[in-house]
């Protein structure tokens, strides 16, 4: 028994040292390196501060829908909703809220609502939306604005981040960039 259980505990010691103390920080190291000592993004306007990299809640018709959130757009208890595709709860929540775009968004088509318009990231607090998500909303947008579609389409456009090294992921647009670039335009 003896040399089963003594290289366990020297292995648990060896692990709590290295992952609880040298790797938290070697990461709090490089944290401190970038911009903000790694408090995040900030970005100030209008009155207010938000961070880049966590997902806003827009309700107004004249403001680019985020992402849902399963967790309320709370950085504090980012996650998921655990529910899966096939689960009664989730399917109504999903069908609410295509509901809740049609009515926000007529004349588009239930098959024209990209999917991340209705359903939650795995954090639920993704900054980001697809383009075709972006491009479903402009008809409301331009509308509420009072903006001409191609002037909505150009700022889709000027706000779309390109995949890592033009390999990684899809485009996508920041929602509050492109909203508060929104509010600047048509103040």
């Amino acid at each position: 028994m003896q040399q089963h259980i003594f290289p366990a505990i020297r292995l648990t010691l060896v692990c709590l040292v290295v992952f609880s103390g040298l790797y938290t920080a070697a990461i709090w190291g490089i944290a401190q390196a970038t911009p903000n000592g790694g408090k995040g993004e900030v970005i100030v306007a209008n009155g207010g501060v938000y961070y880049r990299n966590i997902a806003q809640n827009f309700t107004e018709d004249r403001y680019f829908s985020s992402r849902p959130s399963a967790v309320g757009y709370n950085a504090a208890g980012a996650g998921g909703s655990n529910k899966g595709p096939s689960n009664p709860d989730y399917l109504a929540e999903v069908a609410a809220r295509v509901d809740t775009f049609l009515a926000h968004n007529p004349g588009v088509q239930r098959a024209d609502i990209p999917s991340d318009l209705v359903t939650a990231s795995g954090a639920g607090l993704d900054p980001h939306i697809s383009v075709p998500a972006a491009l479903v909303q402009v008809k409301r947008i331009a509308q509420q604005r009072q903006l001409a579609e191609n002037t909505v389409r150009d700022l889709i456009r000027q706000h779309t981040e390109t995949p890592l090294w033009g390999l990684f992921g899809p485009a996508k647009v920041h929602v509050l960039e492109l909203n508060l670039t929104l509010d600047q335009r048509t103040r």
